[in-house]
């Protein structure tokens, strides 16, 4: 056995008995708030422990608000807390179903709860060795890439590489007009700092990503939802948008739609693309489940040139979604603006994510990571097909990639209704109004094939779709 890694363990369970000894004579009273703790010596000599030992002991019960230091006269026990109330821990049954539902429900619940309805891959699909490995690389590197600013574009090298990986796409994007961001999301709020006034009106595919209503919401925006069809925008209902509303910009997911996983064709992209030169329009072009695709779907961006187009990018869904980066690419005097305005709002980018990112992608690992995930997404989308399929409701289309079924419930039923109850048990679903502007999204839910192999998932369904339907649900 290795003698450091037993010291340190035992250490850490010294520690963990002082820490557990303080918190039982507060919960005894014996230290009642605003009393002084005994000194680190004293209290050393007690607990027959080190005077280290203690003081770690202090100083991590200072970290969780327990007891506070007072400089020169020592620890002392803190104010009491508000009461702790388990309602209020557990997931909101109550709360409106709106753009922001199913990520308050996801990121808010823990991890003993079921989530089919999130937009993300389990951690257990990540690369984590991968990610491991090239943290422990940025921890021997140079000190400036891990306490320092990242510069107004990104780190070079990364967006070299974006610039080759754009190309195989067919996206023109030389590493100038690319600019690194913390995360997709972020690269689309920076647009619409740059180019939207509040009153200014926005096109959506109906459905979209909820995400992007919610976010147009906070820019104060007007939002108007165009039907979409399996090989796009409706083409007809977007030229009547146009002309009706007069809208700013555009925003879509051409590649692996989300949340019905359509992919654009090319007779759509290019009338699309007709209409929006026609009537001055911007799309933005949200493009993070790029890496799911085997065979690159067209782009709009690659038919544009990156004139009307902005492309983003990010590395959350195939990467982590811890490690923040995404990017932007556009033509120069846009990213120009932009690089401003990014300097205005966060100053610099995160510049250890970057290193992160580009060490995985040049080491080899990313590629074949991201191969093993499309197969393993293949049968997944297969597998969850035919469980949905069994529980009653039926897919919209097969998706030829990505992560997501879009799923409609029989006649009569809500979704919205469905994913309350089945909320109640520990299941957190995707119902389709979320991602509707124009509310027609009712009979419909969303799920993530990878995050639905729980075996809860399916039996809390059919009891919830009996329970709507008003018939006992079976033992």
């Amino acid at each position: 056995m290795d003698v450091s890694s037993t010291v340190e363990k035992t250490a850490g369970t010294r520690i963990g008995q002082v820490i557990a000894a303080v918190k039982a004579r507060i919960a005894a009273r014996s230290l009642t708030p605003g009393a002084r703790l005994p000194s680190v010596r004293a209290f050393a000599r007690s607990q027959q422990v080190s005077v280290s030992t203690v003081v770690e002991a202090y100083e991590r019960l200072a970290a969780e608000g327990v007891i506070r230091s007072r400089p020169g006269a020592g620890f002392f026990v803190s104010v009491p807390l508000a009461p702790l109330s388990l309602a209020e821990i557990g997931p909101r049954l109550d709360r409106e179903i709106d753009p922001l539902w199913v990520s308050r429900q996801s990121l808010e619940s823990g991890e003993t709860v079921a989530k089919p309805g999130c937009g993300w891959l389990p951690p257990s699909w990540m690369p984590q060795a991968a990610l491991a490995k090239a943290l422990r690389a940025a921890a021997r590197g140079p000190e400036a890439g891990l306490s320092d600013y990242g510069t107004p574009l990104g780190l070079a090298g990364l967006r070299q590489l974006l610039a080759r990986r754009l190309a195989e796409a067919r996206v023109t994007a030389p590493p100038d007009q690319i600019m690194l961001t913390d995360s997709g999301t972020q690269a689309i709020d920076l647009v619409c700092r740059f180019l939207l006034e509040p009153g200014d009106t926005v096109l959506v595919d109906d459905p979209c990503y909820f995400n992007f209503i919610a976010l147009l919401r906070a820019h104060r925006v007007r939002i108007v939802g165009v039907p979409h069809t399996p090989e796009g925008p409706d083409i007809a209902r977007f030229g009547e948008a146009l002309a009706e509303h007069r809208p700013r910009l555009y925003i879509t997911n051409s590649a692996i739609h989300n949340p019905t996983g359509a992919t654009l064709s090319p007779v759509v992209a290019h009338r699309l693309l007709k209409l929006a030169d026609e009537a001055g329009l911007t799309i933005v072009e949200d493009d993070i489940f790029a890496d799911f695709e085997e065979v690159p779907s067209p782009r709009l961006a690659a038919f544009d040139g990156l004139d009307r187009v902005i492309a983003i990018g990010s590395f959350s869904k195939t990467l982590s979604a811890s490690v923040r980066c995404g990017f932007i690419a556009a033509r120069p005097d846009w990213i120009e603006a932009l690089t401003d305005l990014k300097i205005a709002t966060s100053f610099g980018g995160g510049r250890l994510s970057a290193e992160l990112v580009l060490s995985l992608l040049t080491d080899g690992s990313y590629r074949k990571h991201v191969e093993a995930l499309r197969v393993r997404l293949a049968a997944a989308r297969e597998r969850v097909g035919r469980q949905v399929r069994a529980a009653g409701l039926e897919p919209w289309i097969t998706p030829k990639a990505g992560m997501f079924l879009w799923c409609r419930l029989p006649e009569g039923l809500d979704a919205a209704e469905i994913a309350r109850t089945c909320l109640e048990d520990g299941v957190i679903l995707a119902p389709g109004n979320a991602f509707s502007v124009s509310q027609t999204a009712g009979r419909f839910l969303r799920f993530n094939v990878a995050q639905s192999e729980d075996p809860r998932i399916f039996p809390a369904l059919a009891a919830a779709m009996e329970r709507a339907a008003g018939a006992p649900a079976a033992n």
